[in-house]
């Protein structure tokens, strides 16, 4: 069998693809797999990387101002889409799919609406509670919306069609996530932050307030990833202003990226971070408890309802950005440590939410629509 995957753009869209693709080919391992992709940077790396063979197709988004640089470049994305239905077409005429999977990203929109048009099983995931431009205009027209919160039926054009999956997650947060071996020593919890691999300039100020009260206090061991784009320096410049010491204690370290995140995290006594889709999947099936500060910053604020399915699950406190300083995020994150109750009722409510079979559950909703459109006939 041959399957088509499209995304593109952001980690929260390319490794759901990942986790459902490695799910093919452990199952089948004969299955030929291809991702088309919109020539970004993160797909042409990760996707690669995880083995797999990767076409791109030029492809942009849409722009919500109205000033004249933003009606350019939504011109030039009209003249990609045109373009991209036609090479759509040809790359699915040449591949013969037994079905096309759609994860996000604007490229899934040419690729999953020509697959749909010529009769072939397609299936569009959507990992946020929000669903997003892309998902909105397929889900009149693809066979499967596979989302990841439930009672989210009514927010799509053909509610009959929705099904809940949640997020497949990859590599060490699937099924049997272990601890693994802490990073710090055990003497203390260990609080692990991140807002995505390029970081996020005012909460790296923010954290960089929260961590000199944590050299004061000596409170908890902290692991803070701030992203690639000058983080650690904005920190450590903060920092020097606010008195800390030049040599950090042993226990609070700034980095750029944490490689091995699945791992660290598993180890963790609490984690602070954004609320996207793709993370919040990686916290339910570890189950862990979190101080989650949804982006303001992504469309439709779908962070924030993120935030809020988790908030009022029990499993996470959720902060505003525009509310948050170092101080309240150092208060918050002392005050659940020193609750014990709470950080485990909060881990079970994470548990709960979690989906560590989506990736085995979307696969087989595959091969069932592959099955129901074989015996109609198509072939």
């Amino acid at each position: 069998m041959n399957f088509l995957f499209a995304c593109a753009g952001t980690a929260g869209h390319i490794n759901p693809a990942l986790a459902i693709a490695e799910e093919v080919r452990g199952t089948s391992p004969n299955a030929k797999i291809l991702f088309i992709g919109a020539d970004r940077d993160l797909e042409k790396r990760l996707i690669p990387q995880a083995g797999f063979h990767l076409v791109n197709i030029k492809m942009s988004g849409l722009r919500r101002d109205i000033s004249t640089d933003g009606m350019r470049y939504n011109m030039n994305t009209a003249r990609n889409l045109a373009t991209a239905g036609i090479k759509a077409e040809k790359l699915i005429r040449r591949f013969k799919p037994d079905a096309v999977i759609g994860t996000g990203g604007y490229i899934c929109y040419p690729i999953l609406r020509k697959a749909a048009q010529m009769g072939i099983p397609s299936v569009v995931h959507e990992s946020n509670a929000v669903p997003g431009l892309t998902t909105k205009l397929l889900s009149a027209s693809v066979d499967r919306v596979l989302v990841s919160f439930p009672k989210l039926e009514k927010r799509y054009r053909r509610p009959e069609r929705v099904v809940l999956t949640g997020t497949p997650v990859r590599g060490g947060f699937g099924v049997g996530a272990g601890q693994g071996e802490k990073p710090v020593p055990c003497d203390k919890p260990l609080v692990v932050s991140f807002w995505g691999s390029l970081g996020a300039e005012r909460m790296n100020e923010i954290m960089a307030e929260f961590t000199n009260l944590n050299i004061s206090a000596s409170t908890f061991y902290q692991i803070h990833a701030a992203g690639k784009n000058g983080g650690v320096e904005i920190m450590k410049n903060k920092l020097k202003k606010l008195g800390a010491p030049d040599q950090l204690p042993q226990g609070i370290d700034l980095v750029e990226y944490v490689n091995n995140m699945h791992s660290v995290m598993s180890s963790a006594d609490i984690v602070i971070c954004r609320a996207g889709g793709s993370t919040i999947a990686e916290l339910t099936v570890i189950g862990k408890p979190a101080v989650l500060i949804p982006s303001p910053y992504v469309t439709n604020n779908q962070q924030m309802e993120n935030a809020m399915q988790i908030a009022e699950a029990g499993g996470a406190v959720m902060l505003q950005e525009k509310e948050c300083t170092g101080e309240t995020l150092f208060n918050t994150v002392a005050s659940l440590l020193e609750d014990k109750k709470r950080l485990e009722d909060m881990a079970e409510a994470q548990k709960a939410f979690g989906a560590p079979h989506a990736a085995e559950k979307i696969v087989k909703i595959i091969m069932e629509l592959c099955r129901e459109k074989k015996e109609s006939g198509y072939a």
